[in-house]
């Protein structure tokens, strides 16, 4: 696994042992990230359920702002701040190692609202949803934030309306899916 292009271009990333967690191909992030690249410069990026912290990385790389990185697994979190130290990219970067929820909660009052919300989480336990639900009652993004959520093929999205959100672009691979989501807009 490696940082596909930017200022760390080619750099190697390190991921964790075992089967906590699933690194992004380096095929599906270069797919992912030639469809955001234009709007990745000078953005603020919050990257959840971060593994090896890759994606976020990838931002960084290519010009985010700030990445700020949440991961429960505190061997994953180690291997996110050696990866940020390969980079050179730590002093772009925040890495809380922690639960999802307990820290959005941490979050709330920091004055951070993000561009870009991008989530690997467990699939089929519908933590996307949680966190969904727990953004629609904060200020931590705005209308125009689009939130990209990895999940299996077999996810369903169909809540997304009765939230107040909605699809707005959808990219299935062989074995997952990213979704693009915003909040629907209000009249």
């Amino acid at each position: 696994m490696r940082v596909i292009s930017g200022k760390a271009r080619r750099l190697v990333l390190k991921t964790i042992e075992g089967q906590d967690t699933r690194p992004t191909t380096d095929r599906i992030k270069e797919t992912l990230f030639n469809m955001i690249q234009p709007d990745i410069a000078g953005c603020k990026f919050l990257d959840l359920f971060s593994g090896s912290g890759a994606i976020a990385i990838e931002a960084l790389s290519r010009g985010a702002a700030l990445a700020v990185m949440i991961e429960q697994n505190p061997k994953a979190a180690a291997c996110i701040r050696e990866n940020l130290k390969t980079t050179r990219l730590e002093e772009y970067a925040i890495v809380m190692n922690c639960d999802v929820i307990m820290g959005l909660e941490r979050m709330k009052d920091k004055g951070h609202v993000f561009d870009y919300v991008f989530m690997d989480p467990p699939y089929n336990k519908e933590w996307e949803k949680q966190v969904l639900e727990f953004f629609s009652k904060t200020h931590l993004i705005r209308q125009d934030t689009v939130i990209i959520i990895e999940a299996s093929l077999e996810t369903s999205f169909d809540y997304l309306h009765s939230m107040g959100y909605e699809l707005i672009k959808e990219k299935r691979y062989k074995t997952n899916q990213h979704v693009f989501i915003k909040k629907e807009e209000s009249l």
